[in-house]
């Protein structure tokens, strides 16, 4: 229904010729099929959208052939059937006339679609469901700025939304498509209002803002307004009432606070276009693949609203109107206030292409050079934000950013109201949209430097703690070290002969470490146990890697090398506790006087060496060799088991196994030295005149004296020089693993480590 309800007036404003009656003449033309379609994925404010189809991929008519990416990203469609022949950059329409990427589609001629899903009662669907098909039909705002509808429609909690506002506007000289659309269409515009308000929980003012100079687009609106809340309201026609935050103000008087959204006061704004779009993605389906364009400017001869495919070259609209290119002074999409050039007339028709005007120069004569500033304030009086445009032009000459965004730059609308009432001819709006886009970089930067700043100094952080860690462990160290010296000076003190004999100092820590035969049995009972359950588990019945697989023959084997290495195991440990048992037994039965069990393994291990210093050499190759053959046949056991089951340590155990028959044959060949006339059965007589383990107790004895004798400073000296010459050695030994490729050569490091740790706590323990 109509309404006489109070409208407010804007500040600033200007009253350009208007010049939208002759692209109103002829009624609304669909235009054929052109030859090639070019869809830039990014038609809409946020990030551009994601290919889902690939080059030579057929695809028919509202197909879905780019994903949107993100919130603020929207979905695009196939116009028509046709294949897919390039996803590359090409020239889009924009200011600076850069490339982006596109979809190009080789149109067929047959214009087959997809199926369409209808909605006869979309008043059965809920909110979330009636938002999920606007958003994937891809509807972005068509009056300009590409806002995508589904989040424009979904304020936060807290906005709680009174006045939703149709734009039916359209201030900007010789356009009128929204005009047309308002004519042909008034009812999909109240029906697609009415959709809106339900989405925003029903506002109580519903208002369709129509600029007093379209009386048909008026009287169409109210007849299909009849018997419905939406109120259609008419006011003086004035540029630039078509914003968003002026046609608020001159609606319902309120301003829209700078920097904050029309939804932080309450209010939702959108275009009739848009209402439209989203209202036939609703109810019939419709992706936004199409819109109303204005064909104008004297270089046509035919100038008309014409509804256009998405990614229709301009120039071949131009070519269905008649354009000479000899006339025009140049091509413009938009108006002549907010339009910018166009770079080609190769590019395609976008969301936001509401108008191509093709003027004459002497319609629309190039722009007069720039002069002075004469300070005359005729752009302050202009401007519907209440701006200094004068200011921020000196501000945006000498790049004084920060001014800039002190004086509400992005306040700035952009209509050209300072540029057309200017009489020195600045163009004022590119001077600030030049200066935005530096704005916008320049904050860009400043967050990418942010970010590696943090990550530099959460870097430094951690090394810091890293390093405080390490000194922290040093500084443990080097005190334990000096409590160790302190200690042993005592013992000393109290115990100065104990140093006499360093082989009996050997012999009796080995005793104190021994355990009672009690503490033994337990620690071999719980080895014991602990065997018997790797055998159970390792003879559990075999599961296949996925379900319905069947379990590998590769699978079995290892299983059995597993269950031969865990019986190996058990018995090794019930051997053990056999034996103690036996030394146990033969313990009681001893007289009490003994204090050592002979079964002991500390005890049995000292007897044994206490023999083999009495032994000769001949016994003593017999006893190494025989102790050879039985750490051979373990070894080999090993690499078999290892080389069954896949292990990668089998090479490291096969060259165990090498190394154990090079040292028996080494050992065999001292063993016939000794006695050339027979190796099974050697002679007394012996080439070796001294013991071997004998004469290494005398240098042992010979080395603890020469300690003995030494200071402090002289002992440590001695000790740092040994572990510089094994360092050396261990550098070496790793060069060579490193270099073949040893399997081992983590060890050979690890080992490497420690020596150096260790060298570093006595130098620095000096």
């Amino acid at each position: 229904m109509g309404s006489l309800i109070k409208v407010w007036d804007i500040p600033g404003g200007v009253h350009p010729p208007e010049n939208k009656a002759q692209s109103l003449q002829l009624p609304l033309a669909r235009m054929p099929l052109p030859p090639v379609l070019t869809l830039p994925l990014n038609q809409h404010i946020g990030k551009p959208a994601k290919p889902v189809v690939t080059v030579g991929e057929r695809v028919l008519g509202g197909q879905l052939v780019a994903e949107a990416e993100g919130v603020f990203s929207a979905r695009v469609h196939a116009p028509t059937s046709g294949v897919v022949s390039a996803i590359e950059d090409r020239l889009i329409p924009h200011p600076s006339g850069y490339s982006a990427p596109c979809i190009v589609i080789d149109v067929d001629g047959k214009d087959e679609w997809i199926p369409l899903e209808r909605c006869d009662d979309y008043d059965a669907l809920d909110k979330s469901e009636l938002l999920g098909k606007i958003r994937s039909a891809g509807v972005a705002g068509l009056g300009g700025a590409g806002f995508p509808t589904s989040v424009k429609l979904s304020p936060r909690a807290d906005h709680r939304i009174h006045t939703l506002i149709i734009n039916g506007t359209e201030c900007e000289p010789y356009i009128t498509a929204d005009d047309m659309l308002m004519q042909v269409k008034a009812d999909e515009i109240v029906a697609g209002t009415l959709l809106l308000a339900k989405l925003l929980d029903h506002p109580k003012a519903l208002l369709i803002g129509v600029e007093d100079n379209k009386p048909k687009a008026i009287a169409a609106l109210e007849k299909a307004a009849e018997g419905t809340p939406v109120q259609v309201v008419s006011f003086p026609t004035k540029y630039p009432s078509g914003g968003e935050k002026q046609l608020i103000q001159i609606l319902t008087g309120k301003e829209v606070p700078s920097g904050q959204i029309p939804a932080s006061i309450g209010v939702v704004c959108q275009n009739v276009g848009t209402t439209v779009a989203a209202y036939r993605a609703v109810r019939y389906g419709e992706p936004l693949v199409s819109r109303i364009t204005t064909l104008v400017g004297e270089a046509l001869t035919t100038q008309r609203n014409v509804e256009v495919l998405l990614g229709t070259p301009i120039d071949f609209l131009l070519e269905q109107h008649g354009f000479d290119a000899k006339k025009a002074s140049r091509l413009v999409m938009g108006g002549p206030m907010m339009g910018f050039a166009l770079p080609e007339p190769s590019v395609p028709v976008i969301k936001t292409t509401n108008c191509i005007l093709a003027p004459t120069k002497k319609e629309l004569p190039p722009p007069q050079p720039a002069q002075a500033c004469i300070r005359c304030g005729l752009c302050a009086e202009a401007c519907p934000a209440s701006l200094l445009p004068q200011q921020l032009f000196w501000y945006a000459q000498a790049e004084d950013y920060e001014k800039l965004e002190a004086h509400s730059l992005f306040d700035c609308i952009e209509c050209g109201a300072c540029s057309y009432v200017c009489p020195s001819h600045i163009p004022l709006v590119q001077y600030y949209r030049a200066s935005k886009g530096a704005i916008r970089q320049q904050q860009q930067e400043k967050e990418k430097s942010d970010r590696a700043r943090r990550r530099f100094e959460f870097r430094q952080e951690r090394i810091a703690k890293e390093e405080a860690e390490k000194a922290a462990k040093r500084e443990a160290r080097k005190k334990a070290a000096e409590e160790a010296k302190r200690k042993l000076a005592e013992q000393k003190s109290d115990a100065p002969a104990a140093k006499a004999d360093p082989v009996a100092d050997a012999l009796a820590k080995a005793q104190a470490r021994q355990q009672s035969p009690e503490a033994q049995r337990a620690k071999l009972e719980r080895n014991l146990a602990a065997a018997k359950d790797r055998l159970e588990k390792a003879q559990r019945p075999l599961e296949p890697g996925e379900p319905g697989a069947e379990v590998t023959d590769e699978q079995r084997e290892k299983q059995k090398a597993r269950i031969k290495q865990a019986e190996l195991k058990v018995r090794e440990a019930e051997d053990k506790l056999h034996q103690l048992e036996q030394g146990s037994g033969a313990t009681k039965a001893r007289d009490d006087s003994e204090t050592k069990p002979a079964d002991d393994p500390v005890s049995a291990a000292i007897a044994r060496a206490q023999a083999k210093m009495t032994m000769s050499p001949e016994d003593k190759l017999k006893s190494s060799l025989e102790s050879l053959y039985k750490r051979l046949a373990k070894a080999e056991e090993k690499a078999d088991a290892a080389r069954a089951s896949g292990d990668d340590k089998a090479d490291a155990l096969q060259q165990g196994v090498d190394k154990l028959k090079q040292k028996i044959a080494d050992t065999q060949q001292e063993l016939s030295e000794l006695a050339p006339s027979t190796v099974a059965e050697p002679s007394s007589a012996s080439r070796h005149t001294d013991d071997v383990a004998s004469m290494a107790i005398e240098r042992a004895k010979a080395k603890a004296a020469a300690m003995g004798t030494m200071s402090a400073e002289d002992k440590q000296r001695a000790q740092i020089e040994s572990l510089k010459a094994r360092i050396e050695k261990a550098r070496q030994r790793l060069e060579k693993a490193e270099a073949e490729q040893d399997e081992n050569v983590d060890a050979f490091r690890t080992g490497l480590t420690k020596l150096e740790d260790k060298l570093q706590q006595l130098t620095e323990g000096r």
